[in-house]
């Protein structure tokens, strides 16, 4: 397990494991015009685009369009979703211009889908059911999972859950004692073995009871209270942390690994948090959101070890077997990554994605990456990701909440640009894409609603 904060220094090649990261910061600004995507796109981290152009082979241009693209994608998808229902199978995103597909087990949403501006598929299992036969590998895992069967997933684009597997007998083990069907799953040889890694190396980092270092993920804040999000394999609750200059930091408030891979630490006074992403000397990334990205978008690392690296979204809700477990509900990239850059941040244009967990390969040869998303870190904790768009200090503490107004408004749902829902007495209008956080309520927040 490696253990380092957003900037560190670490070394050579990664088998899959959990990469400790040098740490990240990033602005956060919401764009108010519904015009706009809410990856802000003309405020992009000059070292973000340089990233991509040179890992995905874009001009400057082409990057911001497909950031741009891939926002209004997820804004569509999310509202189709809900209006498809049960039938809905995925949406993910492909090619420099980011064109959006979503599957349907329903031929006659076709054409709905189509209006939206998007590709139709009809397939034959709709994401709920894909979802509930990895959920059922997730339960078996802590007791069944076979040494030989280290990572598992729902695939969108082939429709399939993949499980990935060293023998064929393994993985068939395994979905017999899930009651998964194997018409729903697909089969894939693998021999790779996660393993976590530990890294005491010195650099600026944050350091756990002066024995480890990690990076941090998001700066975030709990009524009043500033810090920020990291991996769980970092530290358990009570350990103190020192900062990257050695002066006392924090605490870590809860800790989950393996199972999920996030924590959260409460800083002291001394520490403010910021919305920003570290942009290693090309411009700090402003952080306006948590939207998650699509299947198939772009998505870059920021990492003390090696910097930048961009990528895709392969699959999300994967899981991946280390050493000390199963972590279920992390998202599968193709994103480079060494030892040292566990825990930094994952960025989709201005949208806080994750923070890294554990990967294999490196950065001269590529590898495979795997972060824990940051929203369930933040609805776990009773979290506010810290953006420009956020109230500096929320009414109340999400832990004990206010007294319920009423209306449509609810926390960890997805809104697209121009979506209404009603809060108390009043009614909003939805500026730009976003997934909704605690604190974060239509009053509070004019950069994202608009009031009628």
């Amino acid at each position: 397990m490696l253990r380092r904060r957003a900037l560190a220094a670490c070394a050579a090649t990664v088998a899959v494991g959990a990469l400790a990261l040098a740490g990240l910061t990033g602005t956060a600004s919401a764009d108010p015009s519904p015009h706009l995507s809410p990856a802000g796109a003309d405020r992009l981290s000059p070292g973000l685009l340089k990233a991509m152009q040179r890992d995905l082979g874009l001009t400057a241009d082409q990057a911001a369009e497909r950031i741009g693209n891939e926002s209004r994608a997820a804004a569509v998808a999310a509202g189709l979703r809900r209006s498809l229902g049960p039938g809905f199978a995925g949406a993910r995103v492909s090619g420099a211009s980011a064109e959006l597909t979503v599957a349907t087990t329903e031929a006659s949403d076709s054409r709905r889908i189509a209006e939206a501006g998007a590709r139709p598929v009809v397939v034959g299992h709709s994401l709920a059911a894909l979802t509930s036969a990895k959920a059922a590998l997730d339960r078996v895992a802590p007791r069944r999972a076979p040494k030989d069967v280290p990572v598992w997933y729902v695939d969108v684009a082939t429709n399939r859950v993949v499980v990935q597997a060293g023998r064929a007998a393994a993985a068939d083990a395994f979905l017999a004692a899930a009651g998964v069907p194997h018409d729903l799953v697909t089969i894939k040889r693998s021999a790779g073995q996660p393993r976590t890694f530990a890294d005491l190396r010195g650099g600026d980092a944050y350091y756990m009871s002066g024995s480890g270092r990690c990076s941090i993920g998001f700066p975030v804040k709990r009524g009043a209270q500033g810090g920020f999000v990291s991996a769980g394999h970092c530290g358990t609750p009570g350990v103190s942390t020192s900062g990257y200059n050695q002066q006392a930091q924090g605490t870590f408030q809860g800790s989950t690994f393996p199972g999920r891979d996030y924590s959260w630490v409460a800083a002291n006074t001394n520490w403010t948090p910021r919305p920003l992403v570290n942009g290693y000397g090309n411009g700090d990334v402003t952080v306006t959101g948590s939207t998650e990205a699509l299947e198939g978008s772009s998505v870059c690392r920021s990492g003390s070890t090696t910097g930048w690296h961009c990528g895709t979204v392969q699959q999300r809700n994967s899981s991946v077997t280390y050493q000390e477990g199963t972590v279920s509900g992390v998202t599968r990239t193709n994103v480079c990554a060494e030892p040292g850059d566990s825990g930094g941040s994952f960025v989709s244009g201005s949208q806080a994605q994750g923070v890294t967990s554990g990967g294999s390969g490196n950065c001269s040869q590529g590898g495979t990456t795997y972060f824990q998303p940051v929203n369930p870190a933040l609805q776990v904790y009773g979290l506010t990701l810290v953006t420009s768009g956020t109230p500096t200090d929320p009414p109340t503490d999400p832990t004990d909440p206010p007294t319920d107004p009423g209306g449509s408004w609810a926390a960890g749902t997805t809104y697209a640009a121009g979506d209404v829902v009603t809060y108390g007495s009043g009614r909003y209008r939805c500026l730009q894409g976003h997934q909704a956080q605690p604190g974060w309520t239509p009053p509070n927040v004019p950069a994202l609603w608009q009031a009628l």
